[in-house]
């Protein structure tokens, strides 16, 4: 993946170009602008520069319901300066701008939503606290590339960068209207904080990547290629909350985690090849007087057939190491209230009793280890060109996968069951286990199989690809709630009129992962359909429609916490649903010269 460049603006043969993009939909008031631009000033010098701006309101999902807080005004810019002080030497200096404005958190419910997994119920129609949040990001990266072809020792690639991200909150709305005293007559508590209160976070994240590959020749028929290099960056997390506890649940710290690899690529002539590679990671992370860390070597070894220029079977084993966080390691404090008794439990200890401030605690896992992953996977890719029409091609992907996690780490509620009341009586109760904390499970298991195919006969093309995976638990055999839904993407279009005119239409259909855990609600499945529709009347003019979610199928695409017919806060249910059909029509246009 790359961010823009001078290339996708300038043209072979042009010395400069800009390229201005509009698009208007429905569903409700959408809209982008961009204008990206770029000039070679000198065989040598590039200057490249460009920003978006895109808005768009609260969409209707498919049943026609306004799903709340979908709305968002998103601004983003970027330069790069690009220098190349000598054969095969470039440096390059990048910045990259991007607000977002948006609002998080669920509004009461209408009474008769259907979209909600307590639709008739009278307790759930509280909504939750409300957030207006500007989310501020700011990357800047300094690289220098060298690489020339008849020299085998140096083709490296350095860079070092800084990242900041700024998260501001303003508290709008709070889970009832009743004024807190705690809170000097307007709603909130000593939890989420008060109406009208800021939050904010702050990550900034300083790091470094050198890379370089080597490259000699055995006998006659053997090639390697060993690349070795290293990488590492710091976190450094602060969170400010005026009236709440964000402080403390969302901890702020430092994470350091860096590595070093190397690995050894070999091709015998055009029938066989072999990558062999290790890394070792570290890492180490410090908050307050908590602190943990460690490392560790991961190996990994692919070996490819070329038997001919159409199939290449493969097979390969890796180790990868994920450190935690410092959120997933140092979480601490209460939950705001989901009952109409928003006072509870004490933390930290959560023992029950009069000034208790909670309904349930987060509790911090200083000795949460790192995941470590084995993965096996088998698998052919198939190119060939000239199949059955003077020109067509064929491109296919098959792969089957295995990735065996020791140490998987996820939310466990544990502790001795709790009544709570949900109101004053006669009101039902709940039961809840009154601590939550990031655990290592002793083994994760997460399979599957993919598959991609494309045909094009340069008039027409179509395509098929598939994705099945399965996750659970192997230590209770509980499938894990985050392993997306079995899907099937079919593609298919024409190009008329000597390829100014391209008709495409894409259809997925999803099946629902139901093996989750009993505290979560299971996805929809659903099929999507969309249209599109490309028209090239000129070399610099582009006309762009669309039609996205063409049946206005309601959907989930993934699982959600399950709401309780006792719990005052809105579940989420109707608050997760993607967005009914929606129509869109762009216009592109290019300007350049010599």
């Amino acid at each position: 993946f790359r961010t823009k460049d001078i290339q996708d603006v300038v043209r072979p043969g042009e010395r400069w170009g800009v390229d201005i993009n509009n698009v208007i939909g429905t569903n409700q008031g959408r809209a982008l602008a961009s204008v990206f631009g770029g000039v070679h000033v000198n065989p040598n010098v590039d200057v490249f520069a460009g920003g978006t701006y895109s808005t768009q309101e609260n969409y209707r999902d498919g049943t026609g319901y306004e799903v709340a807080n979908t709305g968002n005004r998103l601004s983003a810019g970027l330069a790069k300066l690009t220098v190349r002080p000598a054969d095969g030497h470039e440096v390059k200096l990048g910045t990259i701008f991007q607000e977002d404005l948006f609002r998080v958190g669920q509004p009461p419910r209408r009474a008769g939503d259907p979209n909600s997994t307590n639709a008739n119920g009278t307790n759930n129609l509280g909504g939750t606290s409300i957030y207006k949040s500007d989310v501020k990001n700011y990357t800047t990266t300094l690289g220098w590339k060298y690489s020339q072809p008849d020299d085998k020792l140096f083709d490296w690639d350095a860079k070092v960068y800084w990242n900041r991200t700024e998260n501001d909150q303003i508290k709008t709305a709070h889970t009832s209207t009743t004024p807190s005293a705690y809170c000097g007559g307007v709603p909130g508590n000593a939890v989420s904080g008060c109406i009208g209160s800021n939050r904010g976070y702050l990550l900034d994240t300083f790091g470094i990547d050198v890379h370089n590959t080597s490259r000699f020749e055995t006998g006659e028929s053997w090639r390697h290629a060993v690349t070795y290099g290293l990488d590492a960056f710091q976190d450094k997390v602060t969170t400010n909350d005026t009236r709440g506890t964000s402080e403390v649940t969302t901890p702020g710290g430092k994470r350091t985690v860096s590595g070093g690899f190397v690995q050894w690529k070999a091709n015998y002539t055009s029938m066989l090849e072999v990558v062999g590679a290790l890394r070792y990671d570290n890492y180490k992370l410090e908050s307050g007087t908590t602190s943990s860390g460690g490392d560790r070597l991961s190996p990994k070894i692919t070996v490819g057939l070329l038997p001919t220029a159409m199939v290449t079977p493969y097979a390969s084993y890796a180790e990868g190491y994920r450190a935690p966080s410092i959120t997933e390691t140092l979480v601490n404090g209460p939950h705001a209230g989901a009952t109409v008794n928003d006072s509870f439990f004490r933390c930290p200890s959560g023992t029950p009793g009069p000034g208790a401030d909670s309904t349930f605690c987060f509790v911090p896992n200083p000795n949460l280890r790192p995941e470590v992953g084995k993965t096996k996977e088998i698998g052919f890719n198939v190119r060939k060109n000239n199949l059955f029409l003077p020109g067509d091609s064929f491109r296919g992907k098959f792969n089957v996968f295995r990735n065996d996690v020791t140490d998987y780490i996820d939310q466990v509620s544990f502790g001795p069951p709790l009544v709570v009341p949900t109101g004053p009586p006669p009101a039902p109760s709940i039961t809840v286990l009154p601590f939550l904390q990031y655990q290592n499970i002793a083994q994760a298991r997460i399979q599957g199989f993919e598959a991609e195919t494309m045909y094009d006969a340069v008039t027409w093309f179509v395509g098929v690809a598939g994705t099945y995976q399965d996750g659970k638990n192997v230590q209770t055999g509980v499938g894990l709630y985050s392993i997306p839904p079995q899907k099937v993407t079919t593609t298919a279009g024409v190009r008329l009129f000597e390829n100014r005119l391209i008709l495409s239409a894409m259809w997925t259909s999803a099946i629902a992962n139901k093996s989750i855990p009993v505290t979560y609600l299971p996805g929809t499945s659903y099929d999507l359909v969309n249209l599109y529709l490309a028209f090239k009347p000129t070399q610099d003019l582009t006309l762009n429609l669309s039609v996205e979610n063409l049946l206005n199928q309601y959907y989930r695409p993934y699982a959600i916490p399950v709401g309780s017919t006792g719990d005052t806060q809105n579940d989420v249910k109707w608050a997760s649903a993607g967005a009914g059909i929606v129509f869109k029509g762009g216009l592109r246009y290019h300007f350049g010269g010599s």
